[in-house]
């Protein structure tokens, strides 16, 4: 998996152009807020793992640091993206690098990733299933309907060998359009994935990202038929700013603590596999 340096601008493989600091502010970014010599940092970040995570910097590494932490939770993919591009917030921690580009090519936002910090493995389950083998002709299978994530539920389905993408097609941005073979005639179903645990019942077989499984008290490790490998795997979520603060000092120190042994140690005692920090 590539690394962005959190000290360096990245280009999105998609032919985006290169942010520039120089083109965005001064060197030194957007000063946070601060008083008495700590600077309040607010992030947007969705519930699991992400919040508990801030959570565990704020309890336990902020303070030391100088940096108190205002955590705002997010349920809803593109809300955290839009708040720190209008400047509600300073930083958010929810998402990838290919969901990030696709929102950028989108919305024009000038916003920086600093370094991965754990990697939630997207899984296959079901609730009458006990191997995607015994999938029938024609069942349903449910599968993310946010562009990156759906391109890589459908990557997941073809390493079962349950369909065939068409050659060349870069896996994060297939569509069903891009099947060149379905053996099984699945009827594939594209679902908000925050409604897919809860409507797991409903489909043969439902392709889930990690951190809403968590959330409905799902273990990817235990409960999955088959778990996404976290080895060279491009998805790990990370830190993102506006391309002005990207400089921050703050912000930076933030960064660090997320990728302390400290937050390492939290995120393989508390997920057990299910979210893995990226080594």
């Amino acid at each position: 998996m590539s690394t962005v340096s959190r000290r360096t601008l990245f280009a999105s493989g998609a032919g985006l152009a290169a942010l520039t600091l120089a083109a965005c502010g001064g060197e030194e970014g957007t000063p946070l807020a601060e008083e008495g010599g700590t600077t309040t940092i607010r992030i947007a970040a969705t519930p699991l793992p992400h919040m508990e995570i801030l959570t565990f910097v704020k309890d336990n590494l902020a303070a030391d640091a100088g940096l108190e932490l205002d955590l705002q939770e997010q349920t809803e993919y593109p809300i955290p993206n839009r708040l720190l591009s209008e400047g509600e917030v300073d930083a958010n921690f929810f998402q990838h690098l290919p969901y990030l580009e696709t929102e950028i090519a989108e919305n024009g936002y000038e916003l920086t990733p600093f370094e991965g910090v754990h990697i939630e493995p997207l899984g296959i389950f079901s609730d009458s299933l006990s191997s995607v083998d015994d999938i029938e002709d024609g069942a349903s299978v449910g599968i993310p309907n946010d562009p990156t994530n759906r391109g890589r539920a459908l990557a997941l389905l073809a390493g079962e060998g349950l369909l065939t993408l068409t050659d060349g097609v870069e896996p994060t941005l297939a569509t069903p359009d891009d099947i060149a073979e379905n053996p099984r005639n699945l009827d594939l179903q594209e679902i908000d994935p925050a409604l897919l645990p809860r409507t797991l019942g409903d489909y043969a077989l439902a392709v889930i990202n990690g951190n809403y499984a968590l959330e409905a008290d799902i273990d990817p490790v235990e409960d999955s038929l088959v778990l996404e490998s976290g080895e060279d795997n491009p998805f790990a979520n990370m830190l993102v700013v506006r391309t002005e603060d990207a400089e921050n000092e703050a912000l930076i120190k933030l960064d660090e603590l997320l990728h302390s042994e400290d937050v390492k140690a939290f995120i393989e005692e508390t997920y057990s596999g299910a979210v893995l920090p990226v080594e």
